[in-house]
């Protein structure tokens, strides 16, 4: 069976090739091309990866990234679009990709004037959820206060103690919001002003 993981990969791909490659995408002034990029020095280039959360190592995914930039955009997404082979196991796809491909997939869909949020199946918002609760807490930790996320369904607390934030809706604008994007719908946020406040105002993701 086919993870949500890869197809939102093949998905992604899809989209940025109709797109293309000067298309605009949420995360800042990144490119279609250059989150391509991205996600190939993250996959294909190892020695250079930790560079990613690394602000010391960030001069391995430079010289990785510009390396890969000058290869042509159509052949940087077809390289994209079949996992190495490690990435192909089920569990490990799961793990890894199911939040990156998910929320890069939606930095290019929602770059768009016109962008609307999607429904996504049963199974697919399950995989979602159990990928939110296992790195949830790091995502929030920027907010310093504690926090608490819902689908409505399913609750899980992300920051420990007193009077939490509280944000609720789909889980996909849960994970998306997490991941420090503005353009998302059908949340709520409850809790004391401050925390909220707090929350919402917070440089979060990774």
């Amino acid at each position: 069976m086919t993870t949500f993981a890869r197809r939102e990969r093949g998905a992604l791909c899809d989209l940025a090739l109709t797109v293309g490659p000067s298309a605009p995408t949420l995360c800042g002034s990144w490119t279609v091309r250059d989150l391509v990029v991205h996600l190939l020095v993250r996959e294909r280039r190892p020695w250079a990866a930790p560079g990613i959360l690394v602000p010391a190592l960030s001069g391995l995914v430079d010289r990785a990234s510009a390396a890969l930039a000058r290869r042509p955009f159509e052949e940087l997404v077809e390289t994209l679009r079949t996992p190495p082979a490690p990435v192909r196991i089920g569990a490990v796809e799961r793990m890894v990709n199911t939040m990156e491909f998910f929320v890069h997939h939606e930095d290019i869909r929602r770059a768009a004037p016109d962008w609307a949020s999607r429904p996504l199946d049963a199974r697919d918002e399950a995989e979602l959820w159990r990928s939110l609760t296992t790195i949830g807490r790091g995502l929030v930790r920027p907010a310093r206060v504690p926090v608490v996320a819902s689908d409505g369904n399913r609750t899980v607390t992300l920051r420990r103690g007193d009077r939490p934030a509280i944000v609720s809706g789909p889980v996909g604008e849960v994970a998306l919001f997490l991941f420090g994007r503005k353009q998302v719908v059908g949340l709520t946020f409850d809790g004391p002003a401050a925390t909220v406040a707090a929350l919402r105002d917070a440089p979060l993701g990774f």
